[in-house]
């Protein structure tokens, strides 16, 4: 069975990717930092309903943290699918935004993708066959304000994919990004009233979590494989 890693995966977002993923036949590694009952939650409820699923947790900034879980993953065989989905905000205007408000959410999004990758690459290319999968957003692509920092990292995610694509074609493996737009959440509903939504979104309403999962698990099937080096937006035309 071909195993998956979704960081973050105890959120919306990260939760409906994992569900998919197992859905598609693929074993699971449902990862959380803080929130590991929630990664479990979600495995059990994968378990729950036929599939395979466990949980993990570690700090995807810290590289030696995250090298020493990805060393007990990698002791069960290659992780061949990795969804980096793991990110964080910590909103301000720029003139007023701290040191640390834009290194925490650079480490999380930019640090934390080159923290997770890099170990998986090489028991990935062995196989020939991989997919690598970075949730990006749309302010990478159009900015917002008050985000600055959190544009910046996942606009890095952008060249690093395409980087990335280019080093790994002959090997089987594809590499592309998500750029989601507004996806409801618990999040979303504190942060956009309904009919800011309506405004911002040409489709006048926010996104699922699950089409969200669905474009990533397309993108990590065998049918995308001529698919790669490319920054897909999900966000009801915003883009």
């Amino acid at each position: 069975m071909m195993r998956a890693l979704v960081t973050g995966g105890s959120g919306a977002i990260g939760a409906a990717i994992c569900r998919r993923l197992a859905a598609a036949g693929r074993r699971v590694a449902v990862h959380a930092n803080r929130n590991l009952a929630e990664a479990e939650r979600v495995a059990q409820n994968i378990r729950a309903a036929g599939g395979s699923a466990e949980a993990v947790a570690f700090d995807v900034t810290n590289e030696q943290e995250t090298a020493g879980a990805l060393e007990r993953l990698l002791a069960d065989g290659p992780v061949q699918i990795v969804v980096n989905n793991a990110g964080i905000h910590a909103d301000a205007p720029m003139a007023g935004m701290s040191g640390e408000q834009w290194k925490s959410v650079v480490d999380v999004s930019l640090h934390g993708f080159f923290n997770v990758t890099r170990p998986l690459l090489l028991p990935m290319i062995g196989t020939r066959w991989g997919r690598i999968i970075s949730l990006s957003s749309v302010a990478a692509l159009r900015g917002n304000r008050g985000q600055t920092n959190y544009a910046a990292a996942k606009a890095g995610l952008h060249g690093a994919t395409r980087s990335l694509a280019l080093e790994l074609a002959p090997r089987g493996i594809t590499v592309n990004a998500v750029a989601p737009g507004i996806i409801a959440s618990p999040m979303t509903a504190r942060a956009f009233t309904d009919s800011a939504i309506a405004s911002l979104v040409p489709m006048k309403r926010a996104g699922q979590p699950d089409e969200v999962a669905a474009l990533v698990s397309f993108l990590a099937s065998d049918e995308a494989g001529y698919i790669s080096g490319q920054v897909i937006s999900i966000d009801g035309a915003m883009t």
